[in-house]
């Protein structure tokens, strides 16, 4: 066993040689300071794509929540400021150009959404293995990275047109994470083309933990936590209409979907996709915890000279304990013929038994998607260039309380824990 890690991890010095880029940019007056005022930047975006409507006004609920949490909390630096406001900018061109999709192409918003097989589990509890292995088969519609990066086409594009300037984009940003700090990508690794969850369709209402998880906003999530997030489940599920339409897919192939949010969302999701089919994931609590403070951790010093390592452990084990409770409480409105859960150990030791046992409960014969996932396992490892080190101790947190407090959610479900705090994955 190797020497536990005692601190964090820093960022590249990529990151503090844009901040000095920017502060000198300002002063010589070369770059205004960026805004994330809603009313500038809807003014500033509806000028420049010609269009005015950004569909269910809803969205400034959480926007405004966002921003009020961006400038009390997270303390951004330079190039968080500018990040931010691009991230904002390209969300609500976003929302124009899908409101003019639906105007153009009515027959868009008439498409089904049939009985979809959603991953739902806390976030680093195995749910993208889980969900990339189904989205292997071709029997099932998925979203790609670069369409939860960018979910809707711009106003020329052609149903069909293989030069889409979205994973042009895409992979754009992911070379940019990669300088700005490579361990983000061997924690979660990705491509343009790999199959991904729908964050970014969350995102397009402003809504969700991927802001928590890059910016340090527990005021934030804690108002969203309290809010009905029905209206921006209405709008993802109209841009899985829309990509699925950009595709030239069926509409009878079901989705399969997975985002960690659905934990906290669980009532949205079922009363969005009423007929779904729900695979939960679980995994040791202590690993789940030490994981997600280090996804969050890895991103949020990129936008933050003042990011506090025991902070993001404390709100990742109050985010841990609040995504298992609502799961735990909205869990029983679900048929038990629509559930089956499977345990992060169980894909360690034998994936192939445990997708058979998946493929069983969805009625399914497996053997048609096997080569797709042997393909996936083989490309996964490819894409993991370094394995992902973590430990409790880092963030501040102990392992006894860790497991004490969410001790009834390891008796209830079954979950295996283990005695070591350091691991990889």
């Amino acid at each position: 066993m190797s020497e536990e890690i005692i601190s964090p991890p820093s960022r590249t010095p990529f990151i503090s040689a844009a901040n000095r880029w920017f502060k000198v940019a300002h002063a010589l007056g070369l770059k205004q300071r960026n805004t994330l005022d809603r009313e500038v930047l809807m003014e500033e975006v509806s000028n420049e794509a010609g269009l005015t409507d950004f569909g269910d006004p809803w969205f400034a609920k959480p926007y405004d929540a966002l921003v009020d949490a961006l400038r009390e909390e997270a303390r951004l630096n330079l190039s968080g400021e500018f990040v931010a406001e691009m991230q904002f900018r390209k969300v609500l061109t976003d929302r124009l150009n899908a409101q003019h999709w639906f105007d153009r192409h009515p027959e868009i918003l008439e498409r089904a959404l049939p009985r979809p097989v959603i991953v739902v589990g806390p976030m680093r509890s195995g749910t993208t293995r889980m969900h990339r292995l189904l989205a292997a088969d071709h029997r099932f519609q998925h979203l790609r990275s670069f369409e939860t990066i960018s979910p809707v086409p711009p106003q020329d594009f052609e149903r069909g047109d293989e030069d889409d300037e979205r994973v042009t984009t895409a992979r754009k940003i992911q070379r940019m994470a990669r300088l700005a700090n490579p361990r983000t990508l061997n924690i979660h690794p990705t491509g343009p083309y790999e199959p991904e969850e729908e964050l970014g369709l969350l995102v397009n209402s402003f809504w969700g933990m991927k802001h928590e998880a890059q910016w340090m906003v527990p005021s934030y999530g804690k108002w969203c936590e309290g809010e009905d997030a029905r209206p921006a489940y209405r709008q993802l599920a109209r841009l899985l209409k829309l990509v699925s339409w950009s595709q030239q897919k069926s509409s009878l192939k079901p989705w399969i979907l997975k985002t960690p949010q659905y934990m906290l969302d669980l009532d949205a999701v079922l009363d969005t996709f009423p007929d779904a089919r729900f695979v939960f994931t679980h995994r040791d609590p202590k690993a789940v915890v030490g994981s997600a403070a280090s996804l969050a951790w890895n991103q949020t010093i990129i936008y933050s000279d003042h990011a506090d390592a025991g902070a993001v452990g404390r709100e990742w084990l109050r985010k841990t304990e609040q995504q298992i409770a609502t799961m735990r409480r909205v869990r029983d409105r679900i048929d038990s013929s629509r559930i089956i859960d499977v345990h992060f150990e169980e894909m360690d030791r034998d994936w192939q038994g445990a997708m058979a046992r998946v493929y069983r409960f969805l009625g399914m014969d497996m053997a048609p998607a096997l080569s797709g996932m042997e393909d996936f396992m083989t490309r996964s490892r490819a894409l993991k260039r370094k394995p992902h080190r973590y430990s409790l101790a880092e963030f501040g947190l102990d392992e006894g309380e860790v497991t004490e407090r969410l001790s009834d959610y390891v008796e209830t479900y079954g979950v295996r824990v283990e005695g070591r705090e350091r691991r990889s994955a």
